[in-house]
């Protein structure tokens, strides 16, 4: 009896194992997560209010695939408003929720955002949501969208919904790749 359940166990544990091997394996999300890769320019245009132009600036942005290929990783450089800034980002697609997932902090905060979402039809976009307390404006929801627009272009939006329930623009962000 006791062998026959060492028996069962070893089974059961392969069979988790199997399991955990198959939702590990980079795929097509990762892929698209690859094309991203790479050395860019950044220009960032930001928005303080609605009904003002948007504040512009330049950067740098190194982004690699780490862990096998499971994840893109940023280092973001440059300046926002007229100050330094970096960023580190980590983003990923979770087999297992079928969503992509990701994580923001930055030299203006001590928070972490925590990105969860799904990519658009074309296989070039990316929208994701998170949930932000603003000291200024208190909480908001946030929503990003990631666009691969050809091999040397990525766009990428930031909005924002404060408790008056109208999304707004916060940021765009135009990268190209350098040659």
């Amino acid at each position: 009896m006791e062998k026959q359940n060492k028996q069962e166990g070893k089974k059961d544990m392969q069979a988790m194992m199997e399991i955990y091997n198959k939702l590990g394996a980079p795929g097509a999300p990762h892929k698209v997560l690859a094309r991203m890769a790479g050395s860019w320019k950044t220009k960032t245009k930001s928005w303080t209010e609605p009904d003002k132009p948007p504040v512009e600036s330049a950067g740098t942005c190194e982004q690699k695939m780490v862990l096998g290929g499971r994840f893109l990783q940023q280092e973001f450089t440059g300046d926002m408003m007229g100050s330094p800034f970096t960023g580190v980002g980590v983003t990923g697609y979770d087999n297992h929720t079928k969503k992509y997932v990701s994580t923001w902090m930055d030299s203006m905060s001590t928070g972490i955002f925590l990105f969860e979402g799904t990519d658009g039809a074309d296989g070039k976009t990316i929208t994701q949501e998170s949930r932000y307390d603003d000291p200024i404006r208190g909480p908001m929801k946030v929503r990003s969208v990631t666009k691969i627009v050809d091999d040397n272009t990525l766009m990428f939006e930031m909005y924002g919904t404060a408790k008056k329930g109208k999304e707004e623009k916060m940021m765009e962000i135009t990268y190209t790749r350098k040659q």
